[in-house]
């Protein structure tokens, strides 16, 4: 079901918000166990559905997400309910201390306004700290909805899923190094990455709050995640480098925008050793031509390479023990999270970095053998563990930001590029027991960028899993790229709906 067939049945007085909030209820109650995509109800769902069914009658003007069953990440802060973080240690249910925040993060507050019906809050996995899986969580093992079993992608894996299995209608999730993009791929979805900037993440447990991380939709249709995102997007005064994004965003609204003949004529530039010197599979390269043909009859001209030579592609500095992540920007970790813990309120039970630290030391998450061990040998990171009241030294980051703009602005001018069309990943999904991990394609130079990208379903492996494109284009052209997405999807629809098991 879609945004759309909700609120027709609606218009029509063939479904009532409770009713269809009830039976995704059901739908969890059902598959949830296997699958786990849920970790903690909202309680108060169906009295929401109630009371927006109660607007309706009395003829008051809603908008397009009122009444509409979605999902929330675990790390974004919903008032009176627990943010785990999926570690053990952060949950009371597993013998660990709850951080019960006393406020909505922005993100929530305005999925609330917007009159969606918030059913509960989806897994992830330790501190959200891989792309991933969500293997490790306190609530148990999130399954790949589509092919349980391989990969479901992280860090959002429990939203993506529950997308996926239709327990909601669609779901938000956050991304500092793949969380977005790499479980929608996965689990063959719409996702946007949107750029940094553009949605307020105050209040949502961060990785790289000031740098990188970034709040945006999954869902199972483009238009879909284009609605959301008009309900995410704009200033708010929680969240200061949002003013970033004053004026970006289209005049009536990213789904207002959706062209299916938005292809005609433009210029789109293809993966290749100019932008990473990763190569495809066989197989995810024979997936790429085919969807190639299928964009150049929508009317677009493809570019190989158009990085080649550009030096794009060398200023990447994969951590040691990763396929290719790049941690720049995450030493920013300790300040943002003490200020994190101190938006929950007077009475959370860890309210600051310092009693962070010494409350999980048994499970020190920097040690080479914690969950975020790739951010050791950061620059500025010791320091700001030292000391987290202060901002941290960001020049090298930045340096890197710059450079990656640089270059890109300058590659995309010169070629003419409308934007970017690459395979989300190099291969396909590995199996969800073994220590591999996703080969994504664009992961950090997008996130260290700050440049927005937009993933849709383009096909399957033999196996069964899924194959899907990612549009990557300059800063602010969500618009653009979702349009192109749209295009795409309407005229190739190449996402089935998988068949869940109980």
């Amino acid at each position: 079901m879609t945004v759309a067939d909700a609120q027709s049945a609606f218009a029509s007085g063939m479904l009532t918000s409770e009713a269809l909030t009830q039976a995704y209820l059901d739908r969890i109650a059902l598959y949830n166990p296997r699958y786990v995509a849920l970790i903690t109800m909202n309680p108060d769902a169906l009295k929401d559905a109630r009371e927006i069914d109660r607007r309706r009658a009395a003829g008051e003007a809603l908008g397009p997400l009122a009444g509409i069953p979605v999902v929330v990440k675990d790390t974004m802060d919903m008032a009176g309910l627990p943010s785990t973080g999926g570690w053990r240690l952060l949950s009371a249910r597993a013998g660990g201390v709850d951080l019960i925040p006393a406020t909505d993060s922005p993100v929530v507050a305005r999925m609330r306004a917007a009159g969606a019906i918030i059913l509960g809050k989806t897994n992830v996995p330790v501190l959200s700290a891989t792309g991933s899986h969500a293997s490790d969580s306190w609530a148990g093992v999130t399954l790949n909805v589509v092919v349980p079993d391989r990969l479901p992608g992280g860090s959002s894996a429990g939203t993506a899923a529950a997308v996926a299995g239709s327990l909601a209608v669609l779901g938000l999730a956050e991304e500092t190094g793949g969380s977005i993009e790499n479980p929608a791929s996965a689990q063959d979805l719409v996702a946007i990455k949107p750029t940094f900037a553009l949605v307020p993440n105050a209040g949502v447990m961060p990785l790289a709050g000031m740098t990188r991380d970034v709040v945006g939709p999954i869902a199972r249709c483009v238009r879909d995640a284009a609605l959301a995102l008009d309900a995410l997007a704009g200033f708010s005064s929680e969240d200061p480098k949002t003013v970033a994004g004053i004026g970006r965003r289209p005049i009536g609204g990213y789904a207002a925008g959706l062209d299916a003949t938005s292809l005609q004529g433009k210029r789109l530039g293809l993966y290749g050793p100019g932008w990473r010197n990763r190569p495809l599979s066989a197989e995810a390269s024979a997936l790429y031509r085919r969807a190639i043909g299928e964009l150049e009859a929508r009317g677009a001209s493809l570019v190989e390479d158009p990085f080649k030579g550009s030096g794009f592609a060398d200023l990447g500095r994969p951590a040691k023990g990763t396929d290719h992540f790049d941690a720049h920007g995450m030493e920013s970790l300790p300040y943002d999270l003490d200020c994190y813990l101190k938006r929950m309120g007077p009475d959370v039970a860890i309210p600051s970095f310092e009693v962070f630290a010494k409350a999980v030391a048994s499970e020190d998450p920097f040690a080479p053998t914690g969950v975020l061990f790739y951010m050791e040998g950061l620059p500025q990171l010791a320091a700001g563990r030292a000391n987290p009241l202060m901002p941290p030294d960001l020049s090298d980051f930045l340096a890197t930001r710059e450079s990656y703009l640089a270059i890109f602005e300058e590659v995309t001018a010169r070629e003419r590029l409308d934007g970017l069309v690459f395979p989300q990943m190099r291969d396909e999904l590995p199996p969800l027991v073994g220590k591999e991990t996703l080969h994504e394609t664009a992961v950090c130079e997008i996130n260290i960028a700050g440049l927005p990208g937009v993933v849709v379903p383009a096909g399957y492996y033999a196996s069964g899993a899924p194959f899907c494109l990612i549009f990557i284009g300059p800063m602010w052209s969500e618009a653009k790229l979702l349009s192109f997405a749209f295009d795409y999807e309407s005229a190739t629809k190449h996402r089935k709906a998988p068949t869940l098991t109980a």
